[in-house]
């Protein structure tokens, strides 16, 4: 069974190719099972989770071939006579003891991937991301003053290869095979920063700072969205993750720090085309 959960995952990873070969983290049509993983968080999180798959798939097995087996054997015509038995203490103390030990198997492994998620001793970069009504602040605070927002493309203005509602104006860009630290917090409401096929989900929350982090291995476009219900627009939040190598990211990081510094915190491309909002909510978030 956890073969065929891979096999599955494979069937997924297939059509998660751009066409210029870099990899895409996005859902698509006749998708199964969870996102291909591209770093080391989801693929803790797949193994997870295979292996739940397999217990929950033989419990359901056990369970149903039981209650085949009891409707059989004591029907009325093979048992006209029904036992008046109460209690069985070996029957008693296995249906106690056997989930316990199937709760300790799932524990274990769910504790080591809680830890292991937390985050990471040795990272490479740092950013902190910060929800906001409806946009994504990103900042790199290893790079002095660079920040900048990321909103979505309007359906009128996406190119080809852009997605609706995930392709955004100004990607998260990170190096890939590095270990990069994210430190989420909120601006208004609750939010929350989501990428599915690099295993991170964090909550960005008023006047607190959270930790987490991710690695890209390969390179390529991963997208995510705001899953937290935040508001009216709260569709308007997807998460755009471009990896891209070492030496382009330094170039990248030398043009950002020009682009953004006439006007920093602020997305120069689309802001104009975001639509208002219709409600909007106070910064104690009622």
């Amino acid at each position: 069974m956890a073969g065929l959960g891979l096999m599955l995952a494979g069937a997924n990873g297939a059509a998660a190719q751009a066409s210029d070969g870099g990899a895409v983290g996005a859902p698509h049509s006749w998708g199964i099972a969870l996102q291909e993983a591209f770093g080391p968080v989801k693929e803790h999180i797949h193994s997870f989770n295979n292996l739940v798959l397999v217990i929950i798939v033989l419990i359901t097995i056990f369970v149903l071939a039981l209650l085949a087996y009891v409707v059989w054997r004591f029907r009325e015509e093979a048992n006209p006579t029904p036992s008046r038995t109460s209690h069985n203490t070996v029957l008693e103390v296995a249906w106690t003891v056997v989930p316990i030990l199937i709760l300790l198997i799932i524990a274990i492994p769910s504790f080591r991937l809680i830890y292991y998620a937390d985050r990471t001793r040795d990272a490479d970069l740092t950013i902190t991301v910060q929800g906001r009504q409806w946009y994504w602040h990103y900042a790199y605070p290893d790079h002095g003053a660079l920040a900048y927002d990321s909103r979505p493309i309007p359906d009128s203005d996406l190119k080809p290869g852009q997605l609706r509602s995930l392709s955004v104006d100004e990607p998260l860009v990170i190096p890939v095979g590095a270990n990069v630290r994210v430190l989420t917090t909120g601006q208004d409401v609750i939010h929350s920063f989501f990428v599915p096929s690099l295993g991170v989900q964090k909550y960005t929350i008023p006047g607190r700072t959270l930790e987490t982090w991710f690695r890209a291995d390969r390179e390529g476009t991963y997208y995510g969205q705001c899953n937290q219900i935040c508001g009216t627009n709260h569709w308007f939040m997807p998460i755009e993750v471009r990896a891209i190598s070492q030496d382009a990211f330094r170039a990248w990081i030398d043009e950002a720090k020009k682009k953004y510094a006439a006007a920093p915190g602020t997305s120069p491309a689309v802001a104009e085309a975001t639509p208002t909002p219709t409600l909007r909510l106070a910064e104690n978030g009622r």
